[in-house]
C-alpha cells in the first residue's frame, strides 16, 4: 500500500531516533519525548496552541490509560509496607532456610525464592528480604558471593519482572502500544521468560560451579568482612547497636529474636527481678506480635496461592469464570486491599484507619516515582497510535486520528526484508537499546507500537513481537545487563562489584534471550 508521508510523520521519525539515540547514551528521555510531542502535533495542526495543548493531553490520555497499572502496584506496596511492620515479610521465606545446606541447593532456593516473591510483590521487595534472611545461609552453605548476585538478579529483575505476570504492568504497557489483548501478550511473555530464565540459570550454575565450596561458618566471616574493605563504615563505627551493615552502605535492623539471643548475660538478672503489670503487659504484646506475623506469613503465600489456582482452573476449564487480564488484575489490587487493612488493624487497633492511609500514601508515592517516568513517554509514542491520537490533538470526538507510526512502517516495509526472523530480532535489538536507560519499562511503549504496525506487515502476531520487545527492554534496563539499574541493589547486598556482576550476567541472559526469540518465531 502506498502511502503519503507528510511533515509530521518526519517530524515523528525524528523524534524517535532522538529518543533512540538518547537512550543510547544513557540519558533520561522525558524531554525528548515531551518535544516530540509538541513538534508532531504542530506540525501536524500547524497551530502553536494544538501543540501546546498536546503536550498535557498527551499526558493525559496516556496517564488515563496507565492509572489502573499505578493503582495496582500502589496497593501491593502499601500492603508489604504493612506486613514489613509486622516483621511478616521475613517470616515469609525463614523456612526456606532449612533446605540449604550446600552451593547447590542454595542456588535452586535462591533462585526460586527470588522468583516467587518477585513474580507476586516485584523485585523491589525481594532483593532487600532476601538479602537479609537467605543471602547470608547462602554464603554460610558454600554458594559463591558473585552465584548469590546472579541467581537473583536473573530470576528477580530478569525472569520474574520480564513476564509480570502476576500484577501485568509490563504486558499491560506492551499490548495497550500494541493495540492487542494484554493476556495474550502475558501468557507468551511468560513461556519466553521462563526460556530466557532457564538458559541463563543453567549456564551461571556451571560457569559458577567450580568456585563452590564446602560449607563452613568462616565462609560467612569472611564475607561479612567485606563490609570494611568495600563497602566503607566498619561494624563498630555503626551509629546504633542496634543495627548492622548490609552492604552497599544500608543500614538493616537485627531481627529482634537474634538481639535477643546475643544480648549480654547481665539480662539475664533483670528478668530474674519481679515482673511489673507494665513489664508483662508488654511481654504479652510482643507474643501478640509475633502469632500475628505468623499469621500473615502463611495468609498472604495462601490468599495469592488460591487466586493463581482459581486462574489456572478458570483458564483450562469450565468450572469458574475466565478472568481476562482487567478482572484479574483488579482481583490482585482487591486482595492486597484486603490484607492491608487486616494487616494495618492488627499493628495498630486504635489508629489503623490513619495507618491504612499512610501505607496508601507511601504505595501511591512509590508507584509515581518507579512508573510516573513512563506517562509522558507513553504519551509521545500514544500520539503515532490512531487510538489515542485524536483524543492527543484534540479532534472531534467523531473524527479519526492519524496513525502516524503505522504509515511510517507500511512506507518502509518495501525496503525492509519481508522475514519475521530479521523483524524479531530487530524488535529484540530495539527492545534491548531502549532498556539502556536502565529502568526497563520506558521502552515498552516504542516496542509495543512498532509490533502493532509490524506484525501484520511480516505475517507475525503482533502479541509475540510485543512481548519480544518487553523481553529485550526488561531483560536489559530492568536489573540484569546494565549496572546502572537496580542491579546496584543486586550487588550492594550481595557485596560484589556492580560492573562484574553485569559483565558476568551478558553471556547466559544474552544466550537466552536469542533462543527464547528464535523459539518464539517458530512456535507462535
Amino acid at each position: 500500500m502506498d502511502v503519503s508521508l507528510t511533515a509530521a510523520h518526519w517530524v515523528y521519525l525524528g523524534g524517535i531516533i532522538v529518543i533512540l539515540a538518547t537512550m543510547l547514551m544513557r540519558k533520561n528521555i522525558v524531554v525528548p519525548a515531551v518535544i516530540g510531542t509538541f513538534l508532531t502535533a504542530f506540525v501536524f495542526s500547524d497551530s502553536l496552541v494544538t501543540g501546546l495543548a498536546s503536550i498535557f493531553n498527551a499526558s493525559l490520555v496516556a496517564a488515563r490509560e496507565l492509572f489502573n497499572i499505578f493503582l495496582i502496584i500502589s496497593l501491593v506496596t502499601a500492603m508489604l509496607g504493612a506486613l514489613r511492620q509486622m516483621g511478616a515479610d521475613r517470616l515469609m521465606v525463614a523456612p526456606f532456610r532449612r533446605v540449604m545446606r550446600g552451593g547447590t541447593s542454595s542456588f535452586i532456593v535462591l533462585a526460586v525464592v527470588t522468583y516467587t516473591i518477585s513474580l507476586f510483590f516485584w523485585p523491589t521487595p525481594a532483593v532487600p528480604l532476601i538479602g537479609a534472611v537467605l543471602i547470608p545461609v547462602a554464603i554460610r552453605a558454600g554458594l559463591p558471593p558473585m552465584a548469590v548476585g546472579m541467581a537473583i538478579a536473573i530470576c528477580g529483575q530478569g525472569m520474574a519482572l520480564s513476564s509480570d505476570y502476576i500484577i501485568k504492568v509490563a504486558p499491560g504497557l506492551s499490548a495497550k502500544s500494541a493495540g492487542v489483548d494484554p493476556d495474550v501478550v502475558a501468557d507468551r511473555a511468560l513461556v519466553m521468560s521462563l526460556i530466557v530464565g532457564v538458559t541463563a540459570l543453567l549456564i551461571a550454575y556451571f560457569t559458577q560451579r567450580r568456585h563452590m565450596r564446602r560449607p563452613a561458618p568462616e565462609l560467612l566471616s569472611d564475607w561479612e568482612s567485606r563490609a570494611e574493605s568495600d563497602f566503607g563504615k566498619p561494624v563498630d563505627d555503626a551509629p546504633d547497636s542496634g543495627a548492622t551493615p548490609t552492604g552497599g552502605g544500608a543500614i538493616a535492623r537485627v531481627p529482634a529474636e537474634a538481639a535477643t539471643s546475643a544480648a549480654p548475660p547481665t539480662s539475664t538478672a533483670v528478668l530474674a527481678e519481679p515482673v511489673t503489670a507494665s513489664a508483662r503487659q508488654v511481654i504479652d504484646d510482643t507474643f501478640k506480635s509475633i502469632r500475628a506475623a505468623k499469621t500473615f506469613a502463611v495468609l498472604v503465600p495462601t490468599a495469592y496461592l488460591a487466586f493463581i489456582v482459581y486462574l489456572m482452573v478458570g483458564k483450562f476449564t469450565d468450572l469458574v469464570p475466565d478472568l481476562k487480564g482487567g478482572d484479574a488484575a483488579a482481583m490482585v489490587g482487591g486482595i492486597a486491599a484486603l490484607i492491608l487493612f487486616a494487616a494495618a488493624a492488627t499493628n495498630d487497633k486504635k489508629g489503623f484507619l490513619e495507618t491504612t492511609s499512610e501505607h496508601l500514601i507511601d504505595g501511591l508515592v512509590f508507584a509515581f516515582k518507579a512508573m510516573g517516568i513512563v506517562i509522558p513517554i507513553a504519551g509521545f509514542f500514544f500520539i503515532g497510535n490512531g487510538d489515542f491520537s485524536a483524543a492527543i490533538l484534540g479532534l472531534p470526538a467523531d473524527a479519526t486520528g492519524p496513525t502516524l507510526l503505522f504509515d511510517l512502517v507500511n512506507a518502509a516495509q518495501s525496503h525492509l526484508p519481508q522475514n519475521a526472523f530479521v523483524t524479531s530480532f530487530g524488535i529484540l535489538a530495539i527492545g534491548m537499546i531502549a532498556g539502556l536507560e536502565g529502568s526497563g519499562f520506558t521502552g515498552l511503549p516504542l516496542t509495543g507500537s512498532l509490533a502493532g504496525a509490524l506484525g501484520p506487515a511480516v505475517g507475525m502476531d503482533p502479541a509475540t513481537l510485543a512481548a519480544i520487545g518487553q523481553m529485550g527492554n526488561i531483560w536489559s534496563g530492568g536489573g540484569t545487563l546494565v549496572a546502572w539499574s537496580s542491579l546496584i541493589a543486586v550487588a550492594g547486598f550481595a557485596r560484589v562489584p556492580v560492573l562484574e556482576l553485569a559483565r558476568k550476567c551478558f553471556v547466559p541472559v544474552v544466550s537466552g534471550l536469542v533462543l527464547s526469540t528464535a523459539v518464539s518465531v517458530l512456535i507462535f
